[in-house]
C-alpha cells in the first residue's frame, strides 16, 4: 500500500460470522471471547481487518439482523466488556475491527416498535426538526413474538402516531382495508406487509421488506437519522474501525409506495427497476452518514449495495458517500473464463468513474459456498482454490468469509435443523442460507471439531469434516489454508495499491492479467494449457513442466 493511502484500500478483510467462528462458553454458539481466542490464527492467516456480523441485542429471528438495541451486545455473544477486549486484542495484533450495522429496519422487539404498536394510528405524523434527538433505546423485556399475518398490541398506551411515523404504517386497500397497501413482497418470501390488531378490530399494516419481525424504518423521519448517528458514534468512540452497512441501497422508499412491476423475485436477486430499493433519496441518507464518518477519518464504511448498473452503483462511492461498496459480480460469475473476465472488468468500471476502490468477494453469509457453487467435490474444490488466487491478485479490498480459507463446502442440513427465516416464509420451498453458516472446524476427528465443548452446536457439523480442520490443514503444504496464507503474504509484496488490471493475451478458456508486479493465469477449461512465461511463485495445483492444469491458477513474476 502506498504512503498516504487509507488502510482499507488494499486490505484483506476476514468476515467472522460470530455464531459459527468459535465458542468460548460451551453453549454451542460462537461468541466474542471465541473470536479473541482465535485472533492469533487470523494474524497467522495474514488478514488486515475483521468484519464481524451482528452481535448487538436481538431476539435472533434473523440471527442478529433484527436489532432490538443497536448500542449494546447481546448476551448470546458476551457483553460490552467483551467487545472492548476484542477491539484491544485485535489492535495489539495490528488487525482492525469493523462491525455490522442494520439501518433499514429494527426488530419488532425494539422499544420504538413496541411503542408504535401500542400507539393510536391517528394524529399528526409530522415531526419538528428540533424534536429529532432521542436517548439510547432501552433493552426490551423479552422478545416480541409476532404471528405471520398479525401483530398483537401491548398495553393501551396512546402517545399518538408519532411513534408509528418512525416506521411505515399504512391503511390497507379495499372497503375495510383488508388488503395490503401495495403488492410488495418480502425478500424472504410472502407479503411485505403485516396487519396489526387495534382495540376495535383489524387496523393498519406495517412494512417489512424482510421478516415480519423486521419492520422497516422511515428514513424521512429525522429521529431515525439522529438515532443512527448516536449508534455510529457510540461504537466509533469505543475504538471500532468502521462498519459494514446492511442493505445500503434500501433505506429510502419511493413516494407513495407504488406497486412493484414484478413480484416473482428471488432472494437477493434485486432488479434495478425494483421500487423497494435504490431510490434516489438513499444518497441523501449516505451523505448524512458520511458526515459522521468524517469526524473519524480512519474509519471505513462498507455498503451492501445490490445494484447492477455500473453508473448507479458508482453513485454510492462518490467522495461524500460510502468509502467502499460490495460489488457481487465476481461472486455471481460461473467458473467460465469469459464470465470471470467480464465480472472483473465490470467491477473495475463500476468504481472508475468516481475514483473509487474496488471490492472483491467469492463468499459471504448469504450465498452458497464457492466449492459447491463451482460444482462440488474435487472439481469444485480445485476451482475454488484457483479462484482464490484470482481474488487475491486483484487490486482493492478483498473479503474472505470464515471457513472459505479451509475450502468448506455447502452443507445439506436436515429440515429440522434449518433456522433461516427464508425456510418458513417460503413455505419450505427455499432452504435458505444455513448451509453456508455451519461452524468452523478447528481440530479433532469428530464434531464439534474444537469449535465448542458442546457437541450440540447451533447448526450440526458434518462428521466427515475431519480432513478440513485447521489443525489438519495447518501442517499440509498442499492444503487450502496454506494456499490462502501464502497468497495473502505474497499479495502484500506483489499486488500494488491502485494498480490497474492489464489483460494479457490468452487462449479462450484462460483468464490472464497483470496487476502490479504479478501475473495471474487461470485455466478455466478442462484441458491443460502451457503456463505463461515467468517465475512461478504460487499455484493452486501442481504446475510442473511448464503446464497449467485444468481448473487451476498460477502466479508468476
Amino acid at each position: 500500500m502506498g504512503a498516504g493511502n487509507p488502510w482499507w484500500a488494499n486490505s484483506v478483510f476476514y468476515q467472522a460470522y460470530p455464531r459459527s467462528f468459535a465458542d468460548s462458553n460451551g453453549d454451542g454458539v460462537g461468541d466474542l471471547d471465541g473470536v479473541i481466542a482465535r485472533l492469533d490464527y487470523l494474524r497467522g492467516l495474514g488478514v488486515d481487518a475483521i468484519w464481524l456480523n451482528p452481535v448487538t441485542v436481538s431476539p435472533m429471528a434473523d440471527h442478529g439482523y433484527d436489532v432490538a438495541d443497536p448500542r449494546d451486545i447481546d448476551p448470546l455473544f458476551g457483553d460490552l466488556a467483551a467487545l472492548d477486549r476484542l477491539v484491544a486484542a485485535a489492535h495489539e495484533r495490528g488487525i482492525k475491527l469493523t462491525m455490522d450495522l442494520v439501518p433499514n429496519h429494527t426488530s419488532a422487539a425494539h422499544p420504538w416498535f413496541v411503542e408504535a404498536l401500542a400507539s393510536a394510528p391517528g394524529g399528526s405524523a409530522s415531526l419538528d426538526e428540533g424534536e429529532a434527538k432521542l436517548g439510547p433505546p432501552h433493552r426490551p423485556g423479552g422478545s416480541a413474538s409476532l404471528d405471520e399475518g398479525e401483530a398483537k398490541l401491548g398495553p393501551p398506551h396512546r402517545p399518538g402516531s408519532r411513534a408509528r411515523a418512525r416506521y411505515f404504517f399504512r391503511d390497507g386497500r379495499g372497503p375495510a382495508g383488508e388488503r395490503p397497501p401495495n403488492n410488495w413482497v418480502s425478500v424472504f418470501g410472502g407479503p411485505a406487509w403485516t396487519r396489526v390488531t387495534e382495540p376495535d378490530g383489524p387496523g393498519q399494516w406495517y412494512l417489512h421488506l424482510f421478516d415480519t419481525s423486521q419492520p422497516d424504518l422511515n428514513w424521512d423521519n429525522p429521529e431515525v437519522l439522529a438515532d443512527f448517528e448516536q449508534t455510529l458514534r457510540f461504537w466509533l468512540d469505543r475504538g471500532v474501525d468502521g462498519f459494514r452497512i446492511d442493505v445500503s441501497h434500501g433505506m429510502a422508499k419511493p413516494p407513495g409506495l407504488p406497486d412493484m412491476p414484478v413480484t416473482d423475485v428471488e432472494l437477493l436477486a434485486h432488479r434495478d427497476d425494483d421500487p423497494r430499493f435504490n431510490q434516489p433519496g438513499v444518497h441523501r441518507i449516505h451523505r448524512a452518514i458520511r458526515a459522521v464518518f468524517d469526524d473519524y477519518p480512519d474509519a471505513v464504511s462498507v455498503g451492501e449495495v445490490w445494484v447492477h448498473d455500473n453508473a448507479l452503483f458508482a453513485e454510492y462511492l462518490r467522495p461524500d458517500e460510502l468509502h467502499l461498496a460490495f460489488n457481487f459480480r465476481l461472486l455471481q460469475a460461473d467458473f467460465d473464463a469469459a464470465g470471470i473476465r467480464d465480472a472483473i472488468e465490470n467491477s473495475l468500471a463500476a468504481v472508475a468513474s468516481v475514483g473509487g476502490t474496488p471490492t472483491w468477494a467469492l463468499e459471504n453469509h448469504d450465498v452458497q459456498r464457492s466449492v459447491t457453487r463451482y460444482g462440488g467435490g474435487a472439481a469444485g474444490l480445485a476451482r475454488a482454490r484457483a479462484m482464490a488466487l484470482v481474488l487475491l491478485a486483484l487490486p482493492g479490498a478483498v473479503f474472505v468469509y470464515n471457513g472459505q480459507e479451509l475450502g468448506l463446502p455447502e452443507v445439506e442440513l436436515p429440515d429440522g435443523a434449518l433456522q433461516d427465516p427464508v425456510w418458513e416464509r417460503s413455505g419450505h420451498t427455499k432452504r435458505g442460507r444455513d448451509g453456508c453458516r455451519v461452524p468452523v472446524p478447528w481440530s479433532g476427528d469428530a464434531p464439534p471439531f474444537g469449535f465448542s465443548d458442546n457437541p450440540d452446536t447451533w447448526l450440526p457439523m458434518p462428521r466427515d469434516w475431519a480432513p478440513l480442520t485447521v489443525e489438519r490443514q495447518r501442517g499440509d503444504a498442499g492444503s487450502a489454508l496454506t494456499l490462502y496464507q501464502q497468497a495473502i503474504a505474497l499479495r502484500r509484496e506483489h499486488v500494488g495499491f491502485g494498480s490497474r488490471v492489464e489483460w494479457l493475451p490468452a487462449p479462450a478458456d484462460v483468464v490472464m492479467f497483470r496487476c502490479g508486479g504479478l501475473v495471474c493465469a487461470l485455466n478455466a477449461g478442462d484441458q491443460p494449457v502451457a503456463r505463461p512465461e515467468g517465475q512461478l511463485i504460487l499455484a493452486s495445483a501442481p504446475a510442473a513442466d511448464g503446464v497449467l492444469p485444468a481448473n487451476a491458477a498460477a502466479w508468476l513474476i
